[in-house]
């Protein structure tokens, strides 16, 4: 057993997050680890990880421990070449102490248990073949293999690659990964798929990529509550299985808070009738059978007690199910669109490296249009499409996809005119509307990270209403769309987590109630239960959609979509 956990909790300051968490990690575990953000799930993996002490409970670990975090702050001057070597030191180090034990063994008096022993160590971690699976996994993960190249000059996503790949070569006992699929094409997800498949620890993956859970998890624990309150271990391998338990066990959820709500009213209701039997209206004149009005009252008086009591005592306490994602009904058009004019136009796009004190520059030969927040445009992207016409119409879809470098997320943001076109030309219909959630997410300006989630959002709607961007008569407030909690808005803005940064950014994108959504990767960092209620919305709206993604699972879902593969 690498991993044993009894009734772990965990709680910040005044919130609490995790809550009697119970699992086991054997060799041979794939334990994928879902739930609505903001519930704990890279907490979780702290904990797991020994980086953050647990409130209460135990957490036992036997063997060698790697772990992917979702990001890496790397040092001043840190290169890949510094990433690898730490990463391969304990297998460097078994290696070496392998050459020292077998060049200095004495034959007559040397002690064979020793020899077997750093032999059997030497031949787990396979020490021979350490520098080659790097070169692999850096290869095959798309990552840099320049061993000189700073890790500060890598985008997000490239230092991502970079760790995971020497992670993957160290072969440890107990692997702890953070939503390994965010920054990976379809090939790097592939070549991730067989490594999780063949691991000879135990794997622990935080993951809203529900391709992956069904390819590769042999048990899934949701952390989000059950009606009991408590985290839910399904047994059963694969995404299928967990999301047909999980639906039963919401509707019975569901449809229990529903009857139970009803009975509150009822007692309510019930209450009001048998007070009211004590108003004036049933009683006797006044100075006639005064006896019978005391009698009257007293018998009104304890019927009603007695009511309370037996209503109160077959109460069930139920918990407010789950939110759910309420998506706004979005328009097709403007009321000053052309029939013969698409809402958003793009030809010929070229952009050239594009560094990242250029993003936010709208595109000097765009028309006049909704400019939306900056989109998120990596270091050294590329895109030059030339002869090449993307119209989008009223409703209309497109699906882009491509591997990493490809342009997606430049594509999208010459869509948006927030990057200047080098070549090309961008036009948006009189008065059309565009919303976009950008891979990294907008910047926020200076002190807006102290501001909660209610007010920056008012802040936005307030400049949108200011620079004439915005219909007054089609906002949508935020806490209609299910997408956080009033709680959840009522913090600043830097204490949510990458989920909840992410659920507003897309809220940010409806707020205007946009003709055009531009999504690039929308399922990072996202639960499984908003992607698969986004995904169905997205099928829907009446808005023009257009989605850059890597998941396949959702690929899947809009197979029937125009495609643009980069």
């Amino acid at each position: 057993m690498h991993l044993a956990v009894d009734d772990l909790s965990f709680s910040y300051p005044g919130r609490p997050v995790l809550s009697g968490v119970s699992l086991r990690v054997a060799p041979g575990t794939r334990l994928g680890v879902v739930g609505e953000n903001g519930s704990g799930k890279s907490t979780l993996l702290g904990v797991l990880a020994g980086t953050l002490p647990p409130s209460g409970g135990e957490v036992r670990r036997q063997g060698s421990l790697a772990v992917v975090e979702q990001e890496l702050v790397p040092l001043p001057g840190q290169t890949v070449g510094d990433l690898v070597r730490e990463s391969l030191a304990t297998v460097r180090a078994v290696g070496a102490e392998l050459d020292a034990v077998t060049r200095d063994f004495d034959h007559e008096h040397g002690s064979l248990a020793e020899l077997s022993d750093v032999l059997a160590r030497a031949e787990h971690l396979a020490v021979w073949d350490a520098d080659r699976r790097v070169e692999v996994a850096l290869s095959r993960l798309g990552a840099c293999r320049d061993p000189h190249r700073e890790l500060l000059t890598l985008s997000v996503g490239e230092r991502y690659r970079v760790r995971l790949a020497c992670r993957l070569a160290e072969r440890s006992d107990l692997l702890l990964l953070d939503e390994p699929t965010n920054h990976l094409d379809t090939s790097g997800i592939d070549f991730l798929t067989g490594e999780i498949v063949a691991w000879g620890g135990g794997i622990v993956m935080v993951t809203h990529d529900r391709q992956l859970l069904d390819d590769v998890a042999t048990e899934i624990l949701d952390l989000d509550p059950a009606m009991d309150g408590k985290p839910v271990l399904y047994g059963q391998p694969g995404y299928l299985a967990y999301r047909f338990a999980k639906n039963q066990a919401l509707h019975r959820w569901r449809q229990r808070y529903r009857a139970e709500r009803k009975r509150a009213e009822k007692l309510a209701e019930r209450l009001d009738a048998s007070y009211e039997g004590l108003s004036d209206e049933w009683r006797p004149a006044k100075g006639s059978q005064k006896h019978r009005r005391a009698t009257h009252a007293r018998i009104h008086v304890k019927a009603a007690d007695r009511l309370v009591q037996k209503l109160e005592a077959e109460a069930v306490e139920v918990p407010v199910p789950p939110l759910e994602l309420r998506f706004p009904d979005l328009l097709a058009m403007s009321p000053g669109w052309a029939p013969d004019l698409p809402l958003l136009e793009v030809r010929s796009p070229r952009v050239d490296a594009s560094p990242r004190e250029r993003q936010g520059e709208p595109d000097g030969r765009a028309d006049d249009g909704d400019v939306p927040a900056p989109a998120t445009v990596p270091t050294g992207a590329r895109l030059d499409l030339p002869g090449t016409r993307i119209a989008i119409p009223p409703s209309g879809r497109l699906l882009i996809t491509g591997p990493n470098g490809s342009g997606k997320s430049t594509l999208l943001a010459a869509l948006a005119g927030t990057v200047r076109l080098d070549r090309g030309t961008r036009s948006v219909a009189e008065g059309v509307r565009v919303g976009i959630v950008a891979q990294e997410g907008p910047a926020l300006p200076p002190g807006a990270e102290e501001r909660t989630g209610f007010e920056e959002y008012a802040q936005e709607a307030l400049d949108l209403l200011s620079a004439g961007t915005l219909d007054p008569d089609h906002l949508v407030p935020v806490a209609f769309l299910g997408l956080l909690t009033e709680e959840d808005l009522d913090r600043p803005l830097r204490e949510l987590s990458a989920g909840q940064r992410r659920r507003f950014d897309l809220a940010r994108a409806l707020l205007a109630v946009p003709h055009v959504l531009l999504l690039d990767e929308p399922t990072n960092h996202l639960s499984i239960d908003l992607v698969d209620e986004l995904t169905q919305a997205l099928r829907v709206t009446p808005a023009a959609v257009v989605v850059a993604t890597h998941d396949r699972r959702m690929r899947e879902d809009f197979a029937d979509w125009p495609t643009l593969e980069l």
